[in-house]
């Protein structure tokens, strides 16, 4: 008998659990019933890994479009609206990366529709960040590729999740983007009906005044990405990519409402008036004894710029902005940032000559090396995660990337007496490290995945949201990272 009752009471815990666990994060099939209920039609997409260098290297896309290594961003891949159909080019993307035939990630949506994303947040990493894109836009007969970013992510410092504040990592969460008020307000009621708290569900907005909503020849074409970056336990990261615990639906409603649509949100504020400029002399003193080390090989220092525009800067002249976030600053060795109108699909070698003019090149020479140099983002309190990675000029492949966390001590070696050399970084490139620490090896011979030694490189940073505005750090207060490339004399 003993063992009847503490049978029975192990069932009791278990499904007691069970639903305690439905009641924190929702029951998604009864969400989907209660939309249906109330006049939607539910459309489920699929969530997947947009593999820039895969796309190029199959010979889908001409160009890799600057893709992050430190980060596998994942896309929602939606339906199309009722009656629709994908573009033939767009469904070769789409199968291409193992997903449904009938998905896109690019796609049109109506000023009564929303795309939900339910289920859980990457597990616990650096950086994550949701985000809207207005990915095309045409002008008169002219399509063009914008990439811009339509206002801010919901990254894991303001996003709602069932989670206790500060851990928003592997927790349910719910996001509707939508451009209209009162869709959002149905969607919440069905969700609220199906187990999902107020407080683990996100509006991600639409505004329909910048953009243009429907299913026209003229309407817009959005995106919406996921950066999860620097996963604490790679294999549980890798998991999150390739098993994505989440769905996305596509929501229409049967019968037409007043429209009720939401303004622009308002954006988070860069800047906290505390700067690294102060380190400047610094950093000057770390590059006299860069030189200094290297003073047998010819120097060419190359230039700094901001490398993209905002995206509402990008809408405004319609350029392409190439997939900013408001969470990041970004650098490259130019001169200039991006400035152009581009097609879709556009093949970078045919913009931005002054990526590869003069061309930076690697050979394999012992004394031929780039030296990489800056303030540490992070140990500045700038930013929560800064990295720098290596390009191809042509297509704009990465193919390595270094982060802060290989930062630590590096300026030390030069400025052995200067107190400040914590907050500094230096880093070699080179084709052959010979077992020299804090150096990466361009690799070559192995496709879009490295960079043959004829080719033209350059190098881009990125420093992701500082912890003090949840958003990404301001121009005005960071000292440029810096780059010099070393050849053999004469």
């Amino acid at each position: 008998m003993r063992r009847y009752i503490i049978f029975a009471v192990l069932v009791a815990m278990l499904v007691g659990h069970g639903l305690a666990q439905t009641g924190e994060t929702g029951d998604v099939d009864a969400f989907q019933k209660a939309l249906e209920e109330d006049g939607f039609i539910v459309q489920e997409g699929e969530i997947g890994y947009f593999d820039l260098i895969k796309l190029y290297d199959s010979g889908v896309l001409p160009s890799a479009y600057g893709n992050n290594p430190a980060t596998k961003y994942l896309a929602y891949f939606v339906p199309p609206a009722l009656g629709g159909t994908v573009d033939e080019r767009i469904a070769e993307i789409t199968k291409t990366l193992g997903m449904s035939g009938n998905t896109s990630a690019f796609w049109h949506l109506g000023p009564d529709e929303a795309v939900v994303f339910v289920g859980q947040t990457p597990p616990e990493c650096r950086y994550f960040g949701y985000e809207n894109y207005l990915l095309g836009r045409t002008y008169g007969t002219e399509a063009r590729w914008l990439f811009a970013n339509i206002a801010d992510s919901l990254n894991n410092q303001v996003i709602n999740t069932n989670g206790t504040p500060g851990d928003p990592y592997n927790r349910t969460t719910m996001i509707v983007a939508t451009a209209d008020r009162g869709i959002d307000e149905r969607v919440r009621a069905a969700a609220r009906s199906a187990g999902y708290s107020d407080g683990m569900m996100n509006t991600q907005v639409f505004p329909s005044s910048i953009l243009n909503m429907g299913f026209e020849n003229d309407s817009d074409t959005f995106a919406v990405f996921i950066r999860p970056a620097l996963f604490t336990d790679k294999e549980a990261g890798d998991d999150y990519i390739n098993n994505t615990p989440a769905t996305v639906f596509r929501l229409t409603p049967n019968t037409t409402a007043e429209l009720d649509p939401y303004g622009y949100p308002e954006l988070r504020v860069k800047g906290t008036g505390e700067t690294e400029l102060d380190l400047t002399d610094d950093l000057d003193e770390l590059r006299n004894a860069i030189l200094e080390r290297y003073s047998d090989l010819k120097a060419t220092e190359l230039p700094t710029a901001q490398g993209v525009p905002t995206g509402i800067d990008a809408i405004q002249r319609g350029i392409d902005a190439v997939g900013p976030s408001n969470d990041a600053m970004y650098l490259w060795t130019a001169n200039q940032a991006v400035n152009s109108p581009t097609p879709p699909f556009f093949d970078t070698t045919q913009y931005y000559d002054f990526l590869r003019n003069p061309p930076i090149t690697l050979g394999n020479d012992t004394n031929e090396f780039i030296i990489v140099y800056g303030v540490n983002h992070v140990a500045t309190g700038k930013a929560t995660y800064s990295s720098f990675a290596v390009y191809g000029a042509d297509v704009w492949n990465g193919v390595g990337t270094v982060t802060d966390a290989d930062f630590s001590g590096t300026a030390e070696e030069y400025l052995p007496d200067n107190p400040n050399a914590k907050y500094l970084y230096v880093y070699k490139i080179a084709r052959d490290c010979e077992g020299e620490p804090n150096c990466f090896e361009i690799p070559s011979g192995i496709g879009s995945y490295g960079i043959e030694m004829d080719q033209p490189i350059f190098i881009a940073w990125r420093g992701y949201l500082e912890s003090a505005t949840s958003t990404g750090p301001s121009y005005d207060e960071i000292v440029y990272d810096r780059a010099i490339k070393f050849d053999p004399a004469g």
